[in-house]
Protein backbone atom coordinates (compact mmCIF):
# COMPACT_ATOMS: atom_id res chain seq x y z
CA UNK A 1 0.00 0.00 0.00
CA UNK A 2 1.32 3.43 -0.79
CA UNK A 3 2.55 5.13 2.05
CA UNK A 4 0.55 8.40 1.22
CA UNK A 5 -2.80 6.27 1.54
CA UNK A 6 -1.92 4.29 4.48
CA UNK A 7 -5.13 4.81 7.02
CA UNK A 8 -2.87 5.69 9.64
CA UNK A 9 -1.84 8.65 7.87
CA UNK A 10 -5.12 10.06 6.00
CA UNK A 11 -6.35 12.18 9.45
CA UNK A 12 -2.96 13.86 9.59
CA UNK A 13 -2.76 14.84 6.06
CA UNK A 14 -6.66 16.16 6.13
CA UNK A 15 -5.02 18.08 9.38
CA UNK A 16 -2.37 19.23 7.33
CA UNK A 17 -4.06 20.94 4.32
CA UNK A 18 -6.64 22.35 6.32
CA UNK A 19 -4.48 24.18 8.57
CA UNK A 20 -2.41 24.76 5.34
CA UNK A 21 -5.65 26.26 4.16
CA UNK A 22 -7.15 28.22 7.26
CA UNK A 23 -2.78 29.90 7.47
CA UNK A 24 -3.16 30.91 3.98
CA UNK A 25 -7.05 32.47 4.55
CA UNK A 26 -6.09 33.76 7.84
CA UNK A 27 -3.43 35.79 5.94
CA UNK A 28 -5.47 37.62 3.30
CA UNK A 29 -6.78 39.42 5.56
CA UNK A 30 -3.30 41.09 7.03
CA UNK A 31 -2.03 41.22 3.50
CA UNK A 32 -4.59 43.39 2.60
CA UNK A 33 -4.77 45.86 5.55
CA UNK A 34 -0.78 46.01 5.20
CA UNK A 35 -1.59 47.45 1.36
CA UNK A 36 -4.24 49.67 2.47
CA UNK A 37 -1.46 51.34 5.41
CA UNK A 38 -1.69 54.12 3.33
CA UNK A 39 -0.14 57.00 3.75
CA UNK A 40 2.75 54.73 5.91
CA UNK A 41 4.63 58.71 6.48
CA UNK A 42 4.09 62.30 5.95
CA UNK A 43 2.12 63.53 3.28
CA UNK A 44 3.77 66.49 1.69
CA UNK A 45 1.96 69.49 -0.22
CA UNK A 46 3.90 71.47 -2.34
CA UNK A 47 2.44 74.71 -3.31
CA UNK A 48 4.32 76.33 -6.52
CA UNK A 49 4.36 79.89 -5.32
CA UNK A 50 6.17 81.87 -2.45
CA UNK A 51 4.63 82.50 1.05
CA UNK A 52 2.84 85.45 1.79
CA UNK A 53 -0.19 84.82 -1.13
CA UNK A 54 -3.86 83.26 -1.56
CA UNK A 55 -2.23 79.75 -2.22
CA UNK A 56 -0.28 79.99 1.25
CA UNK A 57 -3.91 80.20 3.12
CA UNK A 58 -6.00 77.83 1.22
CA UNK A 59 -3.32 75.19 1.52
CA UNK A 60 -2.62 75.75 5.35
CA UNK A 61 -5.88 75.50 6.54
CA UNK A 62 -6.91 72.24 4.78
CA UNK A 63 -3.47 70.65 5.15
CA UNK A 64 -4.30 71.45 8.87
CA UNK A 65 -7.93 69.61 8.64
CA UNK A 66 -6.67 66.73 6.55
CA UNK A 67 -3.77 66.25 9.23
CA UNK A 68 -6.73 65.25 11.65
CA UNK A 69 -8.45 62.48 9.95
CA UNK A 70 -5.51 60.80 7.07
CA UNK A 71 -4.01 59.28 10.07
CA UNK A 72 -0.57 61.05 8.88
CA UNK A 73 0.61 64.96 9.06
CA UNK A 74 -0.07 67.11 6.43
CA UNK A 75 3.06 69.65 5.80
CA UNK A 76 2.84 72.40 3.04
CA UNK A 77 6.30 73.08 1.11
CA UNK A 78 6.68 76.37 -0.52
CA UNK A 79 8.62 76.02 -4.07
CA UNK A 80 8.31 78.33 -6.51
CA UNK A 81 9.73 79.38 -9.86
CA UNK A 82 9.21 79.49 -13.06
CA UNK A 83 5.51 80.21 -12.97
CA UNK A 84 4.51 76.53 -10.92
CA UNK A 85 6.56 74.49 -13.90
CA UNK A 86 9.24 73.51 -11.24
CA UNK A 87 7.35 72.19 -8.62
CA UNK A 88 4.74 70.75 -10.84
CA UNK A 89 7.16 69.11 -13.02
CA UNK A 90 8.83 67.62 -9.40
CA UNK A 91 5.91 66.35 -8.18
CA UNK A 92 5.18 64.89 -11.38
CA UNK A 93 8.51 63.15 -11.21
CA UNK A 94 7.91 62.35 -7.21
CA UNK A 95 8.39 58.26 -6.44
CA UNK A 96 7.21 58.23 -2.92
CA UNK A 97 3.57 58.20 -3.26
CA UNK A 98 3.05 61.00 -0.78
CA UNK A 99 4.07 63.65 -2.50
CA UNK A 100 0.99 66.20 -3.96
CA UNK A 101 0.68 69.66 -5.41
CA UNK A 102 -1.54 72.30 -5.11
CA UNK A 103 -3.21 73.10 -8.47
CA UNK A 104 -3.94 76.64 -9.54
CA UNK A 105 -5.78 78.87 -12.29
CA UNK A 106 -2.10 79.55 -13.72
CA UNK A 107 -0.39 76.02 -13.49
CA UNK A 108 -3.52 73.81 -14.87
CA UNK A 109 -5.43 76.88 -17.36
CA UNK A 110 -2.49 79.20 -18.25
CA UNK A 111 0.74 77.69 -18.50
CA UNK A 112 -0.28 74.75 -21.34
CA UNK A 113 -1.28 78.05 -23.55
CA UNK A 114 1.33 80.23 -22.54
CA UNK A 115 4.59 77.71 -22.69
CA UNK A 116 5.91 76.33 -25.88
CA UNK A 117 7.03 73.57 -24.46
CA UNK A 118 6.03 72.72 -20.69
CA UNK A 119 7.73 69.86 -18.20
CA UNK A 120 4.81 68.69 -17.39
CA UNK A 121 1.67 67.65 -19.00
CA UNK A 122 -1.43 68.74 -17.16
CA UNK A 123 -3.87 66.49 -18.25
CA UNK A 124 -1.93 62.77 -18.15
CA UNK A 125 0.94 63.78 -15.43
CA UNK A 126 -2.06 64.42 -12.85
CA UNK A 127 -5.03 63.66 -11.70
CA UNK A 128 -7.51 66.33 -10.02
CA UNK A 129 -8.32 65.20 -6.24
CA UNK A 130 -10.50 67.88 -5.51
CA UNK A 131 -11.56 71.55 -5.93
CA UNK A 132 -10.81 73.55 -2.75
CA UNK A 133 -11.50 76.83 -2.80
CA UNK A 134 -12.37 79.30 -5.19
CA UNK A 135 -10.92 83.20 -4.26
CA UNK A 136 -12.34 86.35 -5.38
CA UNK A 137 -10.12 88.95 -7.28
CA UNK A 138 -9.66 92.20 -5.65
CA UNK A 139 -8.13 95.16 -7.96
CA UNK A 140 -6.53 97.38 -5.46
CA UNK A 141 -4.19 100.62 -5.98
CA UNK A 142 -1.59 102.33 -3.41
CA UNK A 143 -3.77 105.14 -1.63
CA UNK A 144 -1.41 107.93 -3.30
CA UNK A 145 -2.73 107.16 -6.81
CA UNK A 146 -5.67 109.36 -7.52
CA UNK A 147 -8.52 107.43 -8.28
CA UNK A 148 -10.83 106.00 -5.24
CA UNK A 149 -12.53 103.82 -7.94
CA UNK A 150 -12.43 102.21 -11.03
CA UNK A 151 -13.88 104.45 -13.10
CA UNK A 152 -11.51 107.21 -12.16
CA UNK A 153 -8.34 104.69 -12.13
CA UNK A 154 -9.86 104.02 -16.15
CA UNK A 155 -9.70 107.69 -17.01
CA UNK A 156 -6.27 108.30 -15.01
CA UNK A 157 -5.29 105.53 -17.78
CA UNK A 158 -6.78 106.78 -21.00
CA UNK A 159 -5.20 110.27 -20.11
CA UNK A 160 -1.67 109.26 -19.75
CA UNK A 161 -1.39 106.02 -21.61
CA UNK A 162 1.44 103.29 -20.38
CA UNK A 163 2.12 105.75 -17.38
CA UNK A 164 0.51 103.50 -14.75
CA UNK A 165 1.93 100.06 -13.76
CA UNK A 166 0.22 97.11 -11.99
CA UNK A 167 2.17 94.37 -10.65
CA UNK A 168 1.67 90.61 -10.36
CA UNK A 169 3.57 87.40 -9.00
CA UNK A 170 4.85 86.74 -12.55
CA UNK A 171 3.91 86.41 -16.10
CA UNK A 172 0.81 84.24 -16.31
CA UNK A 173 -0.30 84.29 -12.98
CA UNK A 174 -3.35 84.81 -12.03
CA UNK A 175 -3.27 88.38 -11.09
CA UNK A 176 -1.46 88.77 -14.40
CA UNK A 177 -4.80 87.15 -16.05
CA UNK A 178 -7.11 89.64 -14.10
CA UNK A 179 -5.64 92.70 -14.81
CA UNK A 180 -5.39 92.04 -18.54
CA UNK A 181 -8.99 90.94 -18.61
CA UNK A 182 -9.26 94.19 -17.12
CA UNK A 183 -7.57 95.87 -19.99
CA UNK A 184 -8.97 94.37 -22.58
CA UNK A 185 -12.87 95.23 -21.45
CA UNK A 186 -12.35 99.01 -20.26
CA UNK A 187 -9.14 99.61 -23.82
CA UNK A 188 -6.52 100.73 -21.38
CA UNK A 189 -2.99 100.70 -21.32
CA UNK A 190 -1.45 100.22 -17.72
CA UNK A 191 1.84 98.71 -17.63
CA UNK A 192 2.87 94.98 -16.23
CA UNK A 193 5.70 94.66 -13.98
CA UNK A 194 5.66 90.85 -13.17
CA UNK A 195 7.14 89.68 -9.57
CA UNK A 196 8.62 86.20 -8.34
CA UNK A 197 5.34 86.04 -6.21
CA UNK A 198 2.45 87.73 -4.63
CA UNK A 199 4.29 88.46 -1.37
CA UNK A 200 7.48 90.49 -2.86
CA UNK A 201 4.82 92.38 -5.23
CA UNK A 202 2.89 93.25 -2.40
CA UNK A 203 5.70 95.04 -0.36
CA UNK A 204 6.53 96.85 -3.61
CA UNK A 205 2.78 97.68 -3.67
CA UNK A 206 2.56 99.09 -0.12
CA UNK A 207 5.91 100.59 -0.60
CA UNK A 208 4.50 102.64 -3.43
CA UNK A 209 6.79 101.47 -5.57
CA UNK A 210 3.89 99.89 -7.70
CA UNK A 211 0.99 102.02 -8.43
CA UNK A 212 -1.34 99.04 -8.60
CA UNK A 213 -2.65 94.82 -8.68
CA UNK A 214 -5.02 92.71 -8.74
CA UNK A 215 -4.92 89.84 -6.01
CA UNK A 216 -6.88 87.44 -4.47
CA UNK A 217 -8.76 88.78 -1.53
CA UNK A 218 -7.17 86.39 1.21
CA UNK A 219 -3.76 88.09 0.69
CA UNK A 220 -5.30 91.57 0.76
CA UNK A 221 -8.01 91.96 3.27
CA UNK A 222 -5.89 93.02 6.18
CA UNK A 223 -3.98 95.98 4.44
CA UNK A 224 -7.24 97.07 3.08
CA UNK A 225 -8.88 97.43 6.51
CA UNK A 226 -5.16 99.17 8.00
CA UNK A 227 -5.59 101.42 4.92
CA UNK A 228 -2.32 100.20 3.23
CA UNK A 229 -4.00 99.62 0.33
CA UNK A 230 -7.19 101.05 -1.32
CA UNK A 231 -9.69 98.81 -2.89
CA UNK A 232 -11.54 99.94 -6.65
CA UNK A 233 -13.47 97.25 -7.21
CA UNK A 234 -14.22 93.40 -6.86
CA UNK A 235 -13.71 90.71 -9.71
CA UNK A 236 -16.83 88.80 -7.87
CA UNK A 237 -20.63 88.89 -9.45
CA UNK A 238 -21.89 90.37 -6.29
CA UNK A 239 -20.45 92.97 -3.52
CA UNK A 240 -18.09 90.93 -0.48
CA UNK A 241 -19.83 90.95 2.84
CA UNK A 242 -16.40 91.92 4.05
CA UNK A 243 -16.33 95.01 1.43
CA UNK A 244 -19.70 95.86 1.64
CA UNK A 245 -18.77 99.82 -0.16
CA UNK A 246 -16.49 98.42 -2.36
CA UNK A 247 -18.75 97.77 -5.77
CA UNK A 248 -18.20 94.86 -8.48
CA UNK A 249 -16.21 95.61 -12.31
CA UNK A 250 -19.50 94.82 -13.35
CA UNK A 251 -21.56 97.33 -11.26
CA UNK A 252 -18.60 100.09 -12.64
CA UNK A 253 -19.95 99.65 -16.24
CA UNK A 254 -18.18 96.22 -17.17
CA UNK A 255 -21.43 93.87 -17.32
CA UNK A 256 -20.80 90.30 -16.93
CA UNK A 257 -17.28 90.83 -16.24
CA UNK A 258 -16.06 88.05 -13.33
CA UNK A 259 -12.65 87.29 -12.42
CA UNK A 260 -11.59 84.32 -9.68
CA UNK A 261 -8.79 82.41 -8.01
CA UNK A 262 -9.01 78.91 -7.86
CA UNK A 263 -7.01 76.12 -6.21
CA UNK A 264 -7.40 72.67 -5.87
CA UNK A 265 -5.49 69.19 -4.96
CA UNK A 266 -3.71 67.34 -7.62
CA UNK A 267 -2.15 63.78 -7.29
CA UNK A 268 0.17 62.18 -9.78
CA UNK A 269 -0.94 60.02 -11.80
CA UNK A 270 0.89 57.33 -11.25
CA UNK A 271 -0.57 56.95 -7.50
CA UNK A 272 -2.82 53.70 -7.11
CA UNK A 273 -6.34 54.37 -7.60
CA UNK A 274 -7.22 53.50 -3.76
CA UNK A 275 -4.81 55.88 -2.36
CA UNK A 276 -6.23 58.83 -4.63
CA UNK A 277 -9.73 57.40 -3.59
CA UNK A 278 -8.65 58.29 0.16
CA UNK A 279 -7.33 61.45 -0.23
CA UNK A 280 -10.16 62.43 -2.45
CA UNK A 281 -12.49 61.40 0.57
CA UNK A 282 -10.71 63.08 2.75
CA UNK A 283 -10.19 66.16 1.10
CA UNK A 284 -13.82 66.59 0.24
CA UNK A 285 -14.26 66.42 4.24
CA UNK A 286 -11.56 68.83 5.03
CA UNK A 287 -12.88 71.38 2.39
CA UNK A 288 -16.36 71.02 3.46
CA UNK A 289 -15.61 70.57 7.49
CA UNK A 290 -16.61 74.17 9.51
CA UNK A 291 -13.24 74.48 10.48
CA UNK A 292 -12.32 75.43 6.51
CA UNK A 293 -15.52 77.06 5.83
CA UNK A 294 -14.94 79.74 8.65
CA UNK A 295 -11.14 79.82 8.24
CA UNK A 296 -12.37 80.53 4.35
CA UNK A 297 -14.53 83.31 4.98
CA UNK A 298 -12.64 85.11 7.84
CA UNK A 299 -9.98 85.44 4.57
CA UNK A 300 -12.52 85.88 1.89
CA UNK A 301 -12.41 82.67 0.36
CA UNK A 302 -15.01 80.58 -0.93
CA UNK A 303 -14.14 76.63 0.47
CA UNK A 304 -15.73 74.13 -2.21
CA UNK A 305 -14.22 70.48 -1.72
CA UNK A 306 -15.51 69.03 -4.84
CA UNK A 307 -15.42 65.41 -5.80
CA UNK A 308 -12.57 64.52 -8.65
CA UNK A 309 -14.83 64.27 -11.39
CA UNK A 310 -16.43 67.80 -10.75
CA UNK A 311 -13.56 69.46 -10.34
CA UNK A 312 -11.65 67.82 -13.55
CA UNK A 313 -14.76 68.71 -15.41
CA UNK A 314 -14.24 72.41 -13.99
CA UNK A 315 -10.45 72.28 -15.02
CA UNK A 316 -11.50 71.89 -18.53
CA UNK A 317 -14.05 74.50 -18.43
CA UNK A 318 -11.06 76.77 -17.43
CA UNK A 319 -8.97 75.94 -19.66
CA UNK A 320 -11.71 76.94 -22.80
CA UNK A 321 -12.24 79.84 -21.20
CA UNK A 322 -8.48 81.22 -20.68
CA UNK A 323 -6.95 80.23 -23.97
CA UNK A 324 -8.83 83.29 -26.05
CA UNK A 325 -8.36 85.54 -23.56
CA UNK A 326 -4.64 84.58 -23.44
CA UNK A 327 -4.15 84.45 -27.23
CA UNK A 328 -5.81 88.21 -27.47
CA UNK A 329 -3.79 90.14 -24.82
CA UNK A 330 -0.53 88.04 -26.01
CA UNK A 331 0.94 86.86 -22.71
CA UNK A 332 4.06 84.92 -22.90
CA UNK A 333 6.16 83.08 -20.78
CA UNK A 334 9.52 84.81 -19.17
Amino acid sequence: MPLATHPLLIPSRRRWLQQGSALALATLPVLGRAQAAWPSKPLRLVVPFSPGGSSEIVARSVAAELSKTIGQNVFVDNKPGAAGNIAMQEVANSEDGHTLILGHIGTLAVNPFIFPKLPYDAAKDFVPVSLLSKVPSLYVVHPDVPAKNLVELIALAKKSPGQLNYGSAGNGSAGHLAFEYLKMASNISILHIPFRGTGPMLTDLMSGRLQAAAVGAPALIQFIKAGRLRCIATGTSERLPQLPDVPTVAEQGFKGFEMTQWYGLLAPAKWPKANVAKLEAEAIKAGQSQAVREKMAADTALAVGSTASEFDAFIKTEQARWKPVIARAQIKAD
